[in-house]
């Protein structure tokens, strides 16, 4: 008989960001992005929090010359601090003409990747850099992909 899996121990990824400007910060990822708000909290001496649902989580860690390389590609030169954060959309186009609407700044508009997914580059409130991608290929194109068998 075969070892079952060990239950997973983590159960949440939780990013948490400082924002100076509370509620502009809010307004862009809850009702510009649409991120549904789950909960919010205010404490002693006005210590608020609002927690934002963002879908399925993902931690990617890159070495330096992959971080480079998304850069390039992304953007045409490197721009990226350590941390930037991605939120796959359906519509990359219009995802980053409704953000840039409401306040983000471009950096790089929505460009084909050669992993197939069509990326853009924006500086969001909280001083984040994000990027928002639509993925291109389908669940069954990125299974064929060698090394991604499974």
């Amino acid at each position: 008989m075969a070892a079952e899996s060990p239950a997973p121990v983590v159960r949440q990824l939780r990013l948490v960001v400082e924002a100076a400007d509370h509620e502009a910060a809010v307004a862009f990822f809850r009702d510009a992005l649409g991120l549904p708000q789950e909960a919010a909290f205010v404490s002693a001496g006005d210590a608020r929090v609002v927690i934002l649902d963002a879908g399925r989580a993902t931690l990617e860690i890159a070495n330096p010359a992959q971080k480079r390389l998304i850069d390039e590609v992304e953007v045409g030169r490197q721009v990226a601090p350590r941390i930037r954060v991605a939120f796959e959309v359906d519509d990359a186009e219009a995802t980053t003409a409704r953000l840039v609407a409401a306040g983000a700044g471009e950096i790089a508009p929505p460009t084909r990747t050669p992993w197939q997914s069509l990326n853009s580059r924006l500086a969001a409130p909280a001083d984040l850099q994000i990027t928002v991608f639509q993925e291109l290929r389908t669940p069954d194109d990125c299974s064929r992909i060698p090394g991604n068998e499974g």
